[in-house]
């Protein structure tokens, strides 16, 4: 396999591209008889730019005189596999073998925004489901000019040629790619193209090897943290504690006097220090002694566990869902249950500390940085700089995790006002407490339910009271229809169960001063949660198995109740565990696809729990890369279950008490169970997302089998909290 590119390229000029023997450069977005204009008009400038005569151009593809094939992406890499699943794709349609294959990561240009949110912006588990289309379009249309170019060459008819493993023969005739990629850029691509079947795929559904591995396997991969460029200053930040906080005043003395250190820069809100090297910059910052006023310091625990409780107890509230008369069928009843569940505030905890670096100058500014939010980022910094958004350039490395985090642009503002300061290039690197106490976090919630059974022991009325602070309120305020933040309440509100017609969901948003963001899953990673652990009450007021109960709640055909039987299946679920093991499942739908996870588990006297078998089952429709679907379940299953089992922040005083990881745990290899993740990619469904799936099925199927081993129910978490630990 060949060396793939180490670091996002995305300093390609349209010299380079129509250079040497010939390439082939693949857009859509310019009508077909202007792309070859288009590219030549500006051939000094990157190939994203806009020249004066011609619109933008999407280049997806190019084609070199070797054969090699690059393939431009605008999905941020984190870890859950766009830059090979996409190239994956086009190369499946081009006919081309995958280890002729590389990527890079292109500029900030609405050519390369996600279809599905109309920005560059990677999220909500839409990398391959937006781009999966077009990805495969580019590769047939390239494919055709090719077999044009083929076909003229040698005086034959098109559709008498074979396409193969990068070569285009006919019955006397034969070249490669490269060999025909100049001639194939000079013809008109084609207005419609055939797609392949599924049945022909030979790519698309297997476990080809991941591009970005040989880099980050050798140390190559260029993450944020990892960026050098000429001149750079290094910064450390120290931002308020207290929430709301600004900055009053600071003697910056005791940092300047420091050798190597070139000045302190002072925003609203935070401080930082400029010096040749991070350390020295952290260590003058220690020096300082900056007056902080106001921010919300009466907040803590108590305030925000009193003010979720008087949300569900409030007389008025959001109606999120209303079908019939839940309150009257209550009355008919046989049997009602009511019970009430909380989670915490929970920090993103990437390995990759917040980090960007920025180089910002009279007429332009230039980031290097791990982003999931290059249109959001871009407009930010030319706001804060007084530029304008096409006068930022992004240049988007691997991410170290992002999880949602990432989508948010405090670090790279703070990058760019540094620079903007200091006049030049500035990297910028959180510490750990800072990145662990300045997060926007997973939003704290409480639900209460309150379900009326009927003589079967099977809901007939259904009510829960959602109160969990505003994400969209924040980000996306056009989203709150009627008071209700759809973040809050999703995976409550679906019907894959048959839930019964008296159905009320209210909501009510709080006001607290903790800054909140996308989670991985978002609302899903608590509603899951409490939603499948009501699931699990119910089935013990029933009297019945907990995965009996679901499976009588589902449609014998549905694709809810096939992956909650591979996931059971998989765990072994028929016959009786070992004797004093106890299990639990849980079945969740989220991001167009589903996920059950089922988790084995034993307790000793002393509540310490030790986690033996776990399995995972997901239907996403289609499956491009069966081992990165693997990956992605395995790794959302250990994302849920570090929240289950360790997650939360604590509150004092408006501040985040927990700074590192001496104070706040993840799961380590000692509490992980061998995993057997299932998957199902069939049918006529619509392809779902696969890296937050996996998250909100976690910490029910956990609570399940702790529940049966103890025979408490466990309505909170962290799991900590509740007096277990884990071995």
């Amino acid at each position: 396999m060949t060396d793939h590119a180490n670091t996002p390229d995305t300093t390609v000029t349209r010299r380079g591209l129509l250079a040497g023997a010939g390439a082939l450069v693949i857009g859509f977005s310019l009508p077909l008889s202007g792309r070859r204009g288009a590219l030549a008009a500006a051939d000094d400038g990157p190939v994203w730019k806009t020249s004066d005569e011609a619109a933008q151009i999407n280049a997806w593809l190019r084609i070199g005189p070797d054969g090699s094939v690059t393939v431009v992406t605008g999905r941020s890499e984190m870890g859950q596999g766009p830059t090979t699943a996409l190239p994956q794709a086009l190369a499946e349609e081009l006919g081309v073998p995958m280890d002729r294959v590389t990527f890079a990561m292109s500029p900030v240009d609405p050519a390369y925004n996600n279809t599905l949110f109309g920005a560059m912006i990677t999220g909500g588990s839409t990398s391959v489901k937006s781009d999966f289309e077009q990805m495969r379009r580019a590769g047939a249309s390239a494919r055709e000019m090719l077999k044009a170019a083929a076909a003229e060459k040698w005086g034959v008819d098109a559709a008498e040629l074979k396409v193969e493993n990068g070569t285009i023969s006919h019955a006397h005739h034969s070249a490669t790619f490269g060999e025909l990629a100049g001639a194939a850029a000079e013809m008109e691509a084609p207005k419609d193209v055939a797609l392949k079947k599924p049945a022909d795929w030979t790519l698309i559904g297997t476990d080809v090897k991941r591009l970005d591995t040989h880099a980050k396997a050798t140390g190559q991969a260029t993450f944020g943290i990892d960026v050098v460029v000429p001149d750079m200053l290094h910064a450390a930040i120290l931002q308020a504690p207290t929430f709301g906080a600004t900055l009053e005043s600071v003697d910056a003395k005791p940092a300047t006097d420091m050798k190597g250190v070139a000045q302190v820069v002072e925003l609203d809100d935070a401080i930082m220090v400029l010096a040749d090297t991070w350390w020295t910059a952290d260590q003058a910052l220690s020096k300082l002694s900056p007056k902080w006023t106001g921010g919300a310091e009466d907040l803590d625990d108590a305030k925000v566990d009193r003010v979720l409780t008087e949300g569900l107890d409030a007389a008025e509230a959001a109606q999120a869902v209303s079908e019939g008369d839940a309150d009257g069928a209550l009355s008919g009843a046989a049997k009602t249950v009511e019970a009430t569940y909380s989670a915490p505030y929970l920090a993103h905890l990437t390995m990759e500390p917040m980090t960007a670096t920025a180089d910002v100058r009279a007429d332009k500014a230039e980031l290097w940085l791990p982003t999931q939010a290059q249109t959001w980022t871009a407009g930010a910094v030319a706001k804060a700089v007084g530029l304008k958004p096409e006068q930022v350039t992004i240049h988007t490395t691997f991410l170290g995790g992002g999880f949602g985090r990432r989508a948010e642009q405090d670090f790279a503002l703070q990058a760019a006002q540094a620079s903007k300061a200091a006049g030049r290039p500035v990297k910028l690197v959180w510490s750990r407490p800072q990145d662990v106490r300045h997060d926007f976090y997973r939003p704290a919630s409480k639900v209460r339910f309150t379900v009326g059974l009927d003589e079967d022991g099977l809901p007939m009325a259904w009510k829960a009271r959602v109160c969990c602070p505003s994400i969209a309120q924040r980000m996306l305020p056009s989203m709150i229809k009627e008071g209700v933040d759809p973040f809050a309440v999703e995976g409550l509100t679906e019907r894959a169960y048959a839930l019964p017609a008296d159905r009320s969901i209210t909501y009510v948003m709080p006001e607290l001063a903790v800054p909140v963001g996308f989670w991985r899953s978002v609302g899903h990673s608590q509603n899951g949660f409490f939603m499948e652990a009501m699931i699990d009450e119910l089935a013990d007021a029933a009297g019945m198995d907990p995965l009996e109960y679901r499976r009588k709640l589902l449609p014998q055909d549905s694709r809810h109740r096939r992956v909650l039987d591979a996931a059971a299946d998989a765990i072994g679920w028929s016959e009786a565990p070992a004797e004093g093991r106890h299990r639990g499942i849980a079945v969740h739908e989220s991001f167009g696809s589903i996920a059950a996870e089922a988790i084995e588990v034993s307790v000793d006297g002393d509540n310490k729990v030790t986690l033996h078998r776990a399995s995972a089952c997901v239907d996403c429709a289609v499956a491009v890369n069966p081992n990165i679907i693997r990956q992605q379940m395995e790794s959302a299953l250990v994302y849920g279950l570090t929240a289950a089992m360790f997650g939360g922040v604590s509150l004092k005083n408006g501040q985040v008490q927990e700074g590192n990881f001496d104070r706040i745990d993840v799961m380590r290899l000692r509490h992980m169970p061998p995993v057997e993740v299932r998957i199902i990619a069939e049918g006529d469904a619509e392809m779902g997302g696969i890296g937050e799936p996996g998250t909100p099925p976690a910490a029910p199927a956990l609570v399940a089998a702790l529940r049966r081993a103890t025979g408490k129910p466990i309505r909170s978490l962290p799991l900590t909290a509740e007096g277990f630990t884990f071995g």
